[in-house]
């Protein structure tokens, strides 16, 4: 489902968990949308492959986030359907997508796809700023 958040049009994943809210759904942006489709076809990735995301622990902030194709599912995973792309999520890293955008940026900074999750400062935690 389509929805715009901020001026960006954005793709709504549900969940599926039972009695989670809009807000915790996650959001996937056109543009990462685009990149995805644009990755999958120079890399002739077959179309029935899903887009993993994920988490593990690790990383300045405790998390690292995970994005790929795959074709394995497994006992824990989730498969989520969308209109572009199949999405597979573990149930463990579920938790901790809820509520998240994923962006592709392509700046003076460089390019990539961005995790932009609301329950977590946008910026590293190793600068021991504390809290405001």
């Amino acid at each position: 489902m389509t929805a715009i958040i901020d001026g960006i049009e954005v793709e709504k994943i549900n969940t599926g968990i039972f009695g989670a809210e809009d807000q915790d759904s996650i959001y996937v942006t056109r543009r990462a949308i685009e990149k995805v489709l644009q990755i999958r076809s120079d890399n002739s990735v077959p179309e029935d492959y899903s887009l993993r995301l994920g988490t593990q622990s690790g990383g300045c902030s405790g998390m690292n986030y995970i994005l790929g194709f795959d074709s394995e599912i497994s006992d824990n995973d989730r498969l989520i359907e969308s209109s572009e792309f199949n999405f597979l999520i573990d149930n463990k890293s579920l938790f901790y997508l809820m509520g998240i955008t994923l962006d592709f940026v392509d700046d003076v900074h460089g390019s990539g796809f961005v995790f932009n999750n609301p329950n977590n400062a946008k910026t590293c935690g190793c600068g021991g700023g504390g809290h405001h």
